[in-house]
């Protein structure tokens, strides 16, 4: 088999240069003689390991000191709870905007602690556009207003921020680290690791230190922003290999050329893998083009009938987990960073190639 290139949506791939330091420091790291899974998160060792993280992160990301940066557990879905917790009061109004099933999923916990205003739902085009934010309705007094920039399953992105009168929060799971961001105009940024960080069970919260106040008596502690922050992120053992991992990760996309650098690098991939569909009566996409992702590619083929050959024969090739989200259907390549341009290469040539023997 030639180079193996994986499209999964997450865990997702991670870059090879990392792996292959990993692999060789996994028993001994730093020649210490251990590896780091057996230290003690309060060890010198470890403590360097996350500083150095967290403020490789900050470089990337220009965050000031104005924003706390924590190491969590639970990915993403953990913070869909964790954010009404900590930044509204039992009852108050708080704005969600819904272009896809993570906002969906985002929405349904935060029901469960707070009052939920949809302000816009992309349902009326069948989640194939963002909504434009003038017919958005939002509300008055809201706690926050939320927003998931990349939908990972319908391959739905903002390539806008919203403009908001009171904190802005965002899941950018799939996104972060892919191109600059202006950390300033949101009140929360967080993440899961899975996709452009590091290893699943981990999340990143970036959050206004003057938001660290707002949280409810009654929140579990280990979920409190505020206890998190106070503790640099160890009030609890934190999940120290996939931090670990992350500042490998930081590292690697600071040798890159940072995340601007990143950018060209995947809406160069991006164009490549969408001028391969639009150019083909084979291979479809519905997205309106104003709100197509960078990170996760969805398709579909003239015949639902050749899916499983598509997908069986492009493991042959090297080209795993192309396989549709399971409530979508149909083929989704994921180029997330470390997903390199190679492969998108590989996977265009293998497309032209099935669509020849097949159409």
């Amino acid at each position: 088999m030639s180079r193996v290139f994986n499209f999964c949506a997450g865990p997702a791939a991670l870059p090879t240069q990392v792996l292959a330091e990993a692999q060789e420091q996994l028993l001994d790291w730093n020649g210490r003689g251990l590896s780091v899974m057996e230290m003690s998160h309060r060890s010198p060792e470890f403590v360097s390991i996350a500083a150095e993280a967290e403020q490789d992160f900050r470089d990337l990301l220009d965050i000031g000191d104005e924003y706390a940066v924590l190491f969590v557990h639970g990915g993403a879905s953990a913070q869909f709870a964790s954010l009404p917790l900590n930044l509204s009061a039992m009852g108050e109004r708080v704005d969600y905007v819904d272009t896809g099933l993570w906002s969906q999923k985002a929405i349904k916990e935060a029901a469960r602690y707070a009052d939920v205003n949809v302000v816009v739902t992309a349902e009326q085009n069948q989640f194939t556009e963002v909504p434009e934010q003038k017919i958005w309705r939002c509300s008055d007094k809201a706690a926050y207003l939320h927003y998931t920039p990349n939908e990972t399953i319908n391959g739905v992105a903002f390539e806008w921020v919203p403009e908001s009168d009171v904190p802005l929060v965002a899941d950018m799971s799939s996104v972060i680290l892919s191109g600059p961001i202006d950390v300033t105009r949101f009140g929360v940024i967080y993440a899961g690791a899975q996709k452009n960080i590091g290893p699943a069970g981990l999340a990143i919260v970036i959050v206004k230190k003057e938001l660290l106040g707002k949280a409810r008596q009654d929140i579990p502690t280990c979920m409190s922003y505020k206890v998190v922050a106070d503790n640099h992120s160890m009030y609890n053992t934190p999940p120290t290999l996939a931090w670990y991992l992350s500042g490998l990760v930081f590292k690697w996309v600071k040798a890159q050329g940072g995340v601007a650098a990143m950018e060209l690098v995947n809406r160069r991939k991006a164009a490549k893998l969408y001028n391969a569909i639009d150019s083909s009566d084979f291979y479809s996409n519905t997205v309106a083009v104003n709100s197509r992702s960078l990170m996760n590619v969805p398709f579909t083929l003239s015949d639902d009938r050749l899916n499983s050959l598509f997908v069986s024969q492009a493991e042959e090739s090297g080209l795993l987990n192309l396989a549709g989200h399971r409530t979508a259907g149909g083929m989704r390549a994921s180029i997330y960073n470390a997903v390199p341009e190679a492969a998108v290469d590989a996977l265009v040539e293998f497309m032209s190639v099935f669509e020849r023997d097949n159409g």
